[in-house]
């Protein structure tokens, strides 16, 4: 196990880092069972389990802050327990309840406090709940029995290079969701599914890629890992409203943000052709808040937002507005910070 002491904090990549305990709990009978604290981090499945049979497993990510008064605080984990729940239903899964969701949360903070990176090295604490079916099925069919998983680990940003403006291109040769499947939930085939199309983005030289709408591709839908989120010439904050979009936490947060600072707020079908009457484009979820995506290629055309090397005037406002309440910098005047300790 890695120490605390040897972590380089200001140099913190977005990676796995054992810390000192998980916290298990398993759906039998009929109910969920206590939450136990785990310190191996290896599990004992049944080889026919559902979850590697077919795919009865989602997860979510949200994260803590040690913030500029001394104290911990969670970001909307309540969000995350609503989600998690959405989830579980779509794959016929035993949702694990809202309140022991937070719960758990809490405890495996406080479970590994002394993993906590601290205010003002620009690190924060990773949590990664986890729900799977575990019945052992060989037809297709729902688990009766399940485990959920609430471990975390300290993280550095998710980009190298932090808030810094990226390329990416249009993906046409795979789809990323289905507009009647799951892409709207956080189902763990989703990201599988996405990876041959994010890694021949890469093989390229882009940073990330744009999925279109699979039943038109006509209308942006959202990156392979983040939403889409964007603002047009006249000041109008955009993110596409899709039925294969994941519900960003961090997007809907934006969102009031950027009313808050007076500007029109829109959900809605976003054609392709729209690129170019964009000022500035960004990818958001919790890893990275906002990425700033400086052009996006398709095919021989060439989008370009703002400047290739700084983000662009409105998501530098709105991603300093949001870490500032993160880190307990600027009033959180929403309540969406959630104290630990």
């Amino acid at each position: 196990m890695a120490s605390k002491r040897k972590i380089d904090w200001k140099n913190l990549g977005f990676q796995y880092v054992q810390t000192d305990s998980y916290l298990r709990a398993d759906f039998r009978n009929g109910a969920w069972g206590e939450l136990e604290t785990r310190t191996d981090p290896h599990l004992s499945l049944h080889v026919a389990s559902t979850c590697l049979h077919y795919g009865q497993s989602c997860f979510e990510g949200l994260k803590a802050f040690g913030r500029k008064d001394g104290s911990v605080a969670l970001f909307r984990p309540a969000e995350n327990a609503r989600r998690l729940i959405a989830s579980a239903r779509r794959l016929v899964m035993e949702p694990y309840p809202e309140e022991l969701f937070l719960e758990a949360c809490r405890k495996v903070l406080l479970n590994n406090r002394n993993w906590m990176p601290p205010y003002g090295t620009g690190a924060s604490m990773y949590l990664r709940p986890i729900l799977f079916g575990t019945s052992p099925h060989v037809g297709v069919h729902a688990a009766e029995e399940y485990s959920f998983l609430m471990l975390c680990m300290p993280v550095g940003p998710y980009y190298r290079d932090g808030f810094f403006p990226v390329k990416a291109m249009v993906q046409e040769n795979y789809d990323r969701a289905a507009p009647r499947g799951v892409g709207a939930i956080k189902a763990a085939g989703n990201y599988a599914a996405g990876m041959i199309g994010d890694l021949e983005g890469k093989k390229r030289g882009f940073s990330i890629c744009l999925y279109l709408d699979s039943a038109t591709r006509s209308l942006v839908d959202e990156f392979g890992t983040s939403n889409f989120i964007a603002i047009t010439k006249d000041g109008t904050y955009v993110t596409p409203e899709s039925s294969s979009v994941l519900d960003s936490i961090t997007n809907k947060s934006l969102q009031v943000l950027a009313a808050d600072f007076g500007l029109n707020v829109e959900r809605r079908g976003i054609r392709v052709e729209e690129l170019d009457t964009l000022a500035e484009v960004g990818a958001c979820g919790t890893a990275a808040v906002i990425t700033p995506v400086s052009s996006i290629t398709r095919g021989d055309k060439v989008y370009t937002f703002g400047k290739e090397k700084e983000a662009g005037p409105a998501f530098t406002k709105l991603y300093r507005e949001l870490r500032g309440i993160q880190y307990g910098e600027i009033e959180d005047r929403h309540g969406w910070m959630s104290k630990v300790f």
